[in-house]
């Protein structure tokens, strides 16, 4: 390991600031619909689940949002994150490309999603609320929520889509360990869930019914709000500190990517790691950056779905979101990526495909396994079954170079660590993993 390069940023550095890159698009947005009138929604069609702070922040065209000193301080805990090159990766794939890679895995919660777990539980706390319900697929945005909620004394609700719920046992454990109350969906608690039941007994779940579940039960009292982990512009808008401390880190080390890569489910993450970088594309400084969404090849929203207006739940019960889309009752396979079985994708990240900004990829679980042992044996860390998928592109790319000849600089963002995924591990290892 003595060959790989840390760059750390000192603290003093740290984004004062989140991106938001609404400010830049060339091309702007359709709005999200009421579902009733179908007319656009307003910041009064939504304030019956968030607090007008993060109202105001989703609907933002300024290009910077000032990051407030407690969430800045709450960052600390384990921001900036590290900037690693992954030269013995380099070295075992034989490729001239650099390799460099953004770790978010080692914040308390092993993942990015405490970057707006923190503002969220923060806003909502501001504004009187004294209880947040959300969703989680994996369970990494719950655990990230149910720990930024004990900090601010709120309560934490989680529906957890079921087949994680029992894929990742120790994902509910850590939960319920900072106070959070766990439902596997879909559930009886809800009329979204019976419903879901009532059809198929046996279903697995998915973020588009969990979304429904706990939706239906924020807005049923006043001092409860919904909190999303993904998706949303504001949502999008708190994770742009990875990229920024990325761009900064990239200049310390003299250098700058061709290829931005990130993995993509809702795309918080993906969103996190490019937006600051699409800036510069936007702006005409790097026009030939290529900034890659990689999915699975069994939920493919990017790659496969239909571009119009949808649903973010399974109950169509939000606003309808202009988006790349699998159908709001597409229920995925049981992948081990939970935190990308979603058949949606963020409204934003959307817009950007469909204007030709981005490019998507999607693989096959069997083949990002593999590239994640390839990863962990070469670079000491075993990533999530989500960031993985980000790990296969970035090795599918050095592969390109090695048969071109180009040594090109590509940046990955590795969301988040497997520690708490190793039963898929164990599958693949025993050759029992399908393909997905």
């Amino acid at each position: 390991m003595s060959d790989n390069k840390i760059v750390f940023l000192e603290q003093s550095k740290m984004p004062t600031h989140y991106y938001n890159i609404l400010a830049d698009l060339p091309v702007p947005m359709d709005p999200p619909l009421n579902p009733a009138t179908k007319q656009p929604a307003g910041p009064e069609d939504l304030s019956a689940i968030f607090p007008m702070d993060l109202i105001m922040q989703e609907v933002s065209t300024e290009r910077y949002i000032e990051i407030p000193d407690e969430v800045r301080d709450l960052y600390r805990i384990s921001r900036p994150t590290p900037l690693i090159r992954a030269a013995n990766l380099e070295k075992e794939l034989d490729t001239p490309a650099k390799i460099y890679f953004k770790y978010e895995g080692a914040n308390p919660t092993g993942s990015h999603k405490t970057n707006t777990s923190y503002a969220q539980a923060y806003y909502n706390k501001k504004a009187g609320i004294k209880k947040l319900v959300t969703e989680t697929g994996a369970g990494q945005w719950g655990s990230a929520l149910s720990m930024a909620c004990k900090h601010f004394g709120l309560e934490c609700e989680v529906f957890m889509v079921k087949v994680s719920y029992n894929q990742k046992p120790y994902r509910k454990t850590f939960m319920k360990l900072f106070g959070a109350t766990v439902h596997a969906s879909p559930t009886n608690l809800t009329n979204a869930g019976r419903k879901v039941l009532e059809a198929d007994p046996d279903s697995p779940g998915s973020l588009g019914i969990a979304i429904s579940e706990a939706v239906e039960v924020a807005v049923q009292r006043d001092d409860t709000n919904y909190s999303l982990g993904s998706v949303l512009n504001h949502v999008l808008l708190h994770q742009t500190v990875i990229g920024e401390e990325a761009k900064l880190q990239m200049e310390m080390v003299d250098d700058y990517p061709d290829i931005v890569i990130g993995c993509a489910g809702g795309g918080s993450n993906f969103a996190g790691i490019a937006f600051p970088f699409i800036k510069d594309k936007l702006s005409g400084e790097r026009k030939n950056l290529e900034i890659i969404a990689v999915e699975p090849a069994s939920c493919p929203t990017l790659t496969k779905g239909k571009f119009d207006y949808d649903f973010g739940d399974e109950a169509g019960m939000t606003p309808l979101l202009k988006m790349y889309t699998l159908g709001h009752d597409f229920i995925p396979p049981k992948i081990h990526a939970g935190g990308l079985r979603y058949h949606g994708m963020a409204s934003s990240i959307s817009h950007l495909y469909n204007q030709g900004i981005i490019s998507a990829s999607a693989y096959e679980q069997l083949e990002v396994f593999k590239a994640a042992q390839i990863f962990a044996q070469t670079e000491g860390i075993v990533p999530a079954p989500e960031s993985s998928h980000a790990v296969k592109e970035a090795v599918e790319q050095a592969l390109k170079c090695k048969e071109t000849g180009e040594s090109k600089t590509i940046l990955f963002n590795l969301s988040g660590h497997g520690f708490l995924d190793l039963g898929a591990y164990e599958l693949y290892l025993e050759n029992q993993l399908n393909g997905g």
